[in-house]
């Protein structure tokens, strides 16, 4: 057998899927070309030294039949993943899952967006082979909150690059949501063009099921995905914060982190995914009013209980010219800060140029610091220890 099979009678779409196999992963690609789907697994599963773990039945495939043969896996080879090629639709997403159909990809698909959603097919088809009763509520995912009571001061800088990294730690697993609901950033900084937004993931069929959920997630070819914020402002008052703890929970329960840029101040969305958070970060810029309400920021967060699993103090576009230190930081909020962000044209380049500085091999200081804190959320912290905020100075 091979790893992947590919059923479709569309040889540009099988152009596309063998570069995206050869490009990253390993094992071979046998395609069945066809314009209609076989009658049962059996007819696509060929005797071999190496067991099919996929199968993408793509386009020109009729809906019908593709969810029949899909279904009929489900249940004679639940181990193998199946994904649909087919236009985002939350009523095919719907039927899809109710065939056991594990992921939907568009047609139109580039290698790289492809190879990312074969990895996560595969990983997820991975953890559904394991026991069940080895599976605990401890192994969901990370939910990181980037958060600070100001604007202005890069929380959707260090929430992309940070989801940038950890990408690299959990490809596939990795997602960034934007909850500033009415001028949120991330699809600009991640230069991306989103179909759907975090105002249709909370609606509907989404909101009940994580399957549904994924198709209005946009993949970046760093092999992250992003729930980007709409792109009217009036849909954010559509939004609740019962809506945002639901789907920051589906999200935990696919991904091994979910990195959530929020918008400033503590309103109903942003005390919503610090309620949900196992880690936050907190940021301030070195000036009195920034530093000042980081403290009042975090006195409401203690008052309120919020957030009880670690929190990485940082402050950005650090600069000693401004008059403050990072000791008068330090004795302002009353606690240590973690990591200190130099102000940085490449930094600020990136952003313009919707290539977050973590995507390319930048060796700036800037770059360092902005490695040094997302490294604190990878399974060996990088530059931690009980000294490190003893280094923690302006540039």
């Amino acid at each position: 057998m091979s790893r992947f099979v590919l059923v479709t009678a569309d040889t540009e779409f099988e152009l596309r899927v063998t570069r995206a196999v050869t490009g990253g992963l390993t094992g071979r690609l046998r395609v069945v070309r066809t314009s209609s789907a076989p009658d049962g697994p059996a007819a696509l599963l060929t005797p071999g030294s190496e067991p099919t773990e996929l199968v993408l039945l793509g386009p020109g495939i009729p809906a019908d039949e593709a969810l029949r043969l899909a279904a009929a896996f489900d249940v004679q080879h639940p181990a193998i993943a199946v994904v649909l090629v087919g236009a985002v639709d939350p009523e095919l997403a719907l039927a899809a899952m109710r065939a056991g159909v594990r992921d939907l990809l568009d047609p139109a698909a580039d290698p790289d967006s492809i190879r990312v959603l074969l990895e996560r097919a595969l990983a997820a088809a991975a953890g559904r082979r394991k026991d069940p009763s080895a599976v605990s509520p401890a192994q969901e995912g990370r939910i990181i909150v980037v958060a600070s009571p100001k604007g202005g001061v890069g929380k959707t800088t260090l929430a992309t690059n940070i989801a940038v990294a950890l990408g690299r730690v959990a490809p596939m697993s990795t997602v960034l949501v934007d909850l500033d609901a009415q001028f949120g950033d991330v699809a600009s900084a991640l230069r991306l063009e989103p179909e759907h937004s975090l105002a249709d993931a909370v609606g509907g069929a989404a909101g009940l099921d994580s399957m549904v959920l994924k198709t209005f997630l946009s993949v970046h070819h760093s092999s992250i995905y992003a729930l980007c914020a709409p792109t009217d402002p009036a849909e954010a008052d559509r939004i609740s914060g019962e809506d945002v703890g639901r789907v920051l929970q589906q999200l935990a329960r696919e991904f091994q982190y979910v990195i959530v840029d929020t918008a400033p101040g503590l309103g109903e969305h942003a005390l919503a995914a610090l309620e949900h958070a196992t880690e936050m970060v907190l940021i301030c810029t070195m000036d009195v009013p920034s530093v000042r309400g980081l403290r009042e920021e975090i006195d409401v967060i203690d008052r309120l209980g919020l957030g009880t699993g670690r929190r990485s103090i940082a402050v950005n576009l650090a600069d000693r010219g401004t008059g403050l230190s990072i000791r008068d930081i330090e004795a302002t909020i009353k606690r240590p800060v973690d990591v200190v962000i130099p102000r940085s044209r490449d930094v600020a380049y990136g952003t313009n140029r919707g290539v977050p500085v973590l995507q390319e091999k930048s060796r700036s200081r800037a770059a360092k610091a902005l490695r040094a804190l997302a490294g604190r959320f990878e399974p060996v912290p990088v530059g931690g220890g009980k000294g490190a905020h003893k280094r923690a100075v302006a540039p």
